[in-house]
This record gives structure tokens, C-alpha cells and sequence, in this order.
């Protein structure tokens, strides 16, 4: 990757990261399919009126923000109700290796051999940061988290075509027009109505929701579909191994957390695993 790139692509799980943490408290007022409904919502009424309708993509717009956004956090949110922390964080990172497998074979996409160790070495990170997980009689969650994986992971690389065809914002934009409204329908569904917790969120709350939708959202995920769209999936998905991380120092600061030294253990052999894939070998043979 380009330097540049490389910078606009560590704002994606710095940003996700941090959102994460903030997110948590913000939940005991909104729900979490409200509030990534407005979350979702918010950048899509303000953006929407400065990207054109992307004529012959609504389609493909729709399904992507159906399977990588709604039916995601549904899944996702369903399983992680039923399974511990630990096996959360792992589960939800195979979206990763999920990512480049579909890439594989809906795109052609074949990682190279450095790309395949360097996710390893940062995988047995991700188990170190999380400890072994305790997944015995735990098999609907693990069906439901894994299948929200898979979801995410699909919709990213179906993602990657459009970006190449509408640019990276106005994906971003589109992508938020469909999925907003459909989560908050899901939202009515299963939390009941929404005025009822709008009406009693506290002003932290709502500053933690204009976070999400006014910063996060845009920035991060047009920074996402920014980078998916110029290099390959195998390049890219790696990137988000790094969200654990930058959850845990924004915990650390804010929520003051003091992780032990097995965390930080995990964590530096995941961004070195993670840099082995980001930057190239500049030494040249004479």
C-alpha cells in the first residue's frame, strides 16, 4: 500500500474502535438495533442531497446494505446476546480470513503466501489478546455470531465493485440510505417504540449517536470503501484485526481499564503481523 493509503486505512479501526467503547454506555438508553438504525440514518438525510441517484445500482446498493448491514447486525447482535466477551471478540474476527475466502472466489482474489502467514501470526494475536474462549454448549451463538461474520464479509466484497463504480462516499452514502431505515423498522420490531427511548436518552447518549453518525460513519467506512475499492480484499481485511486494539486503549483511557500483560502481548504480535502485510519490502536486489 501507498503510505497514503496505509494512513486513511488505520482511521478505519481507530475510529471503529473507539466508537465501539463510547457505543457500550450509550446502549442503556438506545437499543443497539435503534441506535445503529440512526447511526446509520443521520449521515444518510445530511450526505444524501450531494450524491446522484446511482442509476442501475439501487439494486446491488440494496442488497449489499441488506446483507452486510441489517441482516448482519441481526445475526450478529442475536449471537452475541448468547455467547461470552471472549468468544465474541474472537468470532467476530473471522470476518477476516471470511473475507479473503470470498474474495477468493467471487473476485479471483488469490493471497500470496507472505499475506496467508502474516494473518496467522496476527490471528494467534487475536487469541492471545482474547484468551481461549469458552465455547462448550454454546453452538446457537457461535452459528449466529459466525453467520454475522460471514455476512459482513460478503457484503464488504460485494461492496468492492460499486466503490470502483460510484466512488467511495457516495457508496458510503447509498449504502446508509437503505440500511438506516430498514434497522430501525427492525428496531420497532423487536424493542417496541422508538420514541419511548429517544425521548429518555440522556445528553451523553446523544453525544456518543452524533459521534457514530456524524463522525464515524462517514470517515471510517468511506475511508473502508476508499481503500477495498484500490487494493485486494487479502490486502485490505487484515486492517480490522487492529479494532481489538484500539477498543482496548481507548478502554484503557477512558473507561480506565488495566488489561494484563497477556493483552499486550497479543496486541503487539497482531500489528506485527498486520504490518507485514501493510508494508512492502522497499530493498531491492542489485
Amino acid at each position: 500500500m501507498k503510505t497514503r493509503d496505509i494512513f486513511i486505512a488505520l482511521t478505519v479501526p481507530i475510529l471503529l474502535g473507539f466508537g465501539f467503547v463510547i457505543a457500550k454506555p450509550a446502549m442503556e438508553y438506545f437499543p443497539p438495533f435503534l441506535l445503529m438504525g440512526l447511526r446509520f440514518t443521520i449521515p444518510a438525510l445530511i450526505l444524501v442531497w450531494w450524491f446522484p441517484i446511482p442509476k442501475g445500482l439501487l439494486l446491488d446498493i440494496f442488497k449489499v446494505s441488506f446483507i452486510g448491514s441489517s441482516l448482519q447486525y441481526a445475526l450478529t447482535y442475536s449471537g452475541l446476546d448468547l455467547i461470552d466477551a471472549s468468544s465474541a471478540v474472537l468470532l467476530v474476527q473471522l470476518e477476516t480470513p471470511f473475507g479473503i475466502l470470498i474474495a477468493f472466489f467471487l473476485l479471483k482474489e488469490i493471497p500470496t503466501i507472505k499475506n496467508i502467514i502474516a494473518l496467522t501470526i496476527s490471528f494467534i494475536g487475536v487469541i492471545i489478546l482474547t484468551g481461549a474462549p469458552n465455547l462448550e454448549g454454546q453452538y446457537l451463538g457461535i452459528f449466529l455470531t459466525l453467520s454475522g461474520a460471514f455476512t459482513w464479509s460478503l457484503g464488504a466484497v460485494m461492496a468492492k465493485t460499486l466503490g470502483k463504480k460510484i466512488g467511495a462516499f457516495a457508496l458510503m452514502t447509498w449504502l446508509c440510505v437503505f440500511s438506516g431505515p430498514m434497522l430501525l423498522i427492525i428496531s420497532m420490531v423487536f424493542d417496541g417504540n422508538p420514541l419511548n427511548y429517544i425521548l429518555s436518552a440522556n445528553l451523553n447518549s446523544w453525544l456518543t449517536l452524533a459521534f457514530l453518525g456524524l463522525i464515524m460513519q462517514p470517515i471510517a467506512y468511506g475511508a473502508w470503501y476508499f481503500v477495498l475499492s484500490k487494493y485486494p480484499v487479502n490486502k485490505v481485511m487484515p486492517i480490522m484485526l487492529l479494532l481489538p486494539i484500539t477498543g482496548l486503549i481507548t478502554a484503557i483511557i477512558l473507561l480506565g481499564e488495566e488489561p494484563s500483560k497477556q493483552v499486550f502481548l497479543g496486541g503487539a504480535i497482531i500489528v506485527f503481523g498486520v504490518s507485514l502485510i501493510l508494508f512492502k519490502n522497499t530493498k531491492k536486489i542489485n
